[in-house]
């Protein structure tokens, strides 16, 4: 039997979806992530903004164009957060929510209830390894509960992997980059072993290891000091920002203030001078006023941003800020352009500054990633290979580099 497994969402989802699928294989289906004729199809869905959860209501027609006979069983954060929207939907015989996956293979044959909130690390298989690079969960679920944001209700409060169990996964991983993922990182804890601990646990292993989205409250002069002994830390740091005013950000219940922000790019860039610091900004928070955005435009600058990935403010129902009033849409489109503009500007002020430099970058097919998370591409570069590159053009989807040595 064939089995599809449709992915939508965070690092998280894909992540989970990929030890879904080596479960499958391991109970003797065929398994495939690309939407085609299938005898079964698993959907993982998302609920992070609105449009995210209508997609993936509208993903069950998707899939079913397919074959609609194969039964659809729906699973993650959309479901967890909106059964109902499921349930009655054609095709679907199994409906579950964001945790329990881990039972979600024993109970894939059956019609079932939608499970408890979990406690401790949800273990699921090795995911299947079909990318360049390997995506390692290390946390689940989140205790911050930010004022926009619903992941803490459907996801359930913040529980880690053991330190054992990762170090283990990342040892017999064949890939030559890690990503290690969760829902916030920077709660991880396994007894006495935090982040920075871990990551030095894992400087032995064969492989780059990325960090995945940070909290401002993890940059410490002794974390930094950990990754730097590490010695094999990407230099590209995704520190969670959403607003650049004070004011938004107490609003939003995100715990830090624009100069702690500030202060915290500063430390990452005394122990890693090039690194690339990434972000993620909402525009158009029902409280943003003009001055506010105006905040949020200059750090990009004042913060020498690398990327900053930016997203118009889309309410969500159960939270707080949906009970604010929402600004006009032309109000949110129109500071949309200015700070994709601004984001623009920024990388593209970053990358010119290694035009002419040597970096070691890791390529998949179509490209590849810099250890500070610069796009590049090379004629005869192979899938999966890593090597040293000089940075010689910009181009519209990367830097063309010239390869120096396979390593």
């Amino acid at each position: 039997m064939k089995a599809c497994v449709f992915t939508l969402g965070c690092k998280m989802n894909e992540v989970e979806s990929m030890s879904l699928m080596q479960g499958l294989e391991a109970r003797g289906f065929e398994v495939t992530d690309v939407p085609e004729y299938a005898d079964l199809y698993l959907l993982n869905t998302c609920a992070v903004t609105a449009e995210a959860e209508r997609k993936s209501r509208q993903a069950v027609a998707r899939l079913r164009k397919y074959n609609s006979e194969a039964p659809v069983i729906v699973c993650g954060c959309a479901s967890e957060h909106s059964p109902e929207a499921f349930e009655n939907r054609r095709g679907v015989t199994f409906v579950s929510g964001a945790m329990g996956k881990d039972k979600l293979l024993d109970f894939i044959a059956e019609r079932g209830a939608r499970h408890e909130t979990e406690s401790v690390f949800c273990e699921l298989p090795v995911p299947k390894h079909n990318k360049t690079r390997a995506y390692l969960r290390i946390q689940d679920g989140c205790n911050r509960f930010c004022s926009y944001c619903l992941i803490p209700y459907l996801r359930g409060r913040t529980r880690s992997r053991s330190a054992e169990k990762i170090l283990e996964e990342a040892n017999a991983s064949p890939s030559k980059e890690i990503v290690l993922t969760g829902i916030d990182i920077s709660s991880y804890r396994d007894a006495e072993i935090g982040l920075g601990e871990l990551l030095l646990l894992l400087k032995d292993v064969p492989a780059r290891i990325r960090l995945g989205s940070l909290e401002p409250c993890v940059i410490t002069e002794a974390f930094l000091q950990q990754a730097r002994a590490a010695g094999n830390i990407a230099e590209q740091f995704h520190l969670s920002l959403q607003s650049g005013s004070s004011a938004v950000l107490r609003q939003m219940n995100r715990r830090y203030t624009r100069k702690e922000y500030l202060e915290k790019c500063a430390l990452i860039y005394r122990y890693f001078p090039d690194a690339a610091i990434t972000t993620d900004i909402i525009v158009g928070y029902p409280t943003e006023r003009e001055e506010d955005f105006l905040e949020s435009l200059s750090i990009v600058e004042e913060a020498r941003l690398a990327r900053v990935h930016a997203f118009p403010f889309s309410p969500r129902a159960g939270t707080n800020a949906a009970k604010l009033k929402d600004l006009s849409s032309e109000i949110k489109k129109e500071r949309m352009s200015r700070m994709l503009t601004a984001a623009q500007r920024a990388e593209d002020r970053y990358i010119q500054k290694f035009i002419g430099n040597e970096q070691v970058a890791l390529f998949e097919d179509g490209g590849g990633y810099t250890s500070n998370y610069i796009r590049v591409c090379a004629e005869g570069a192979k899938e999966g290979s890593m090597y040293r590159v000089k940075l010689i053009e910009k181009k519209q989807d990367g830097v063309f580099v010239r390869l120096l040595k396979e390593l």
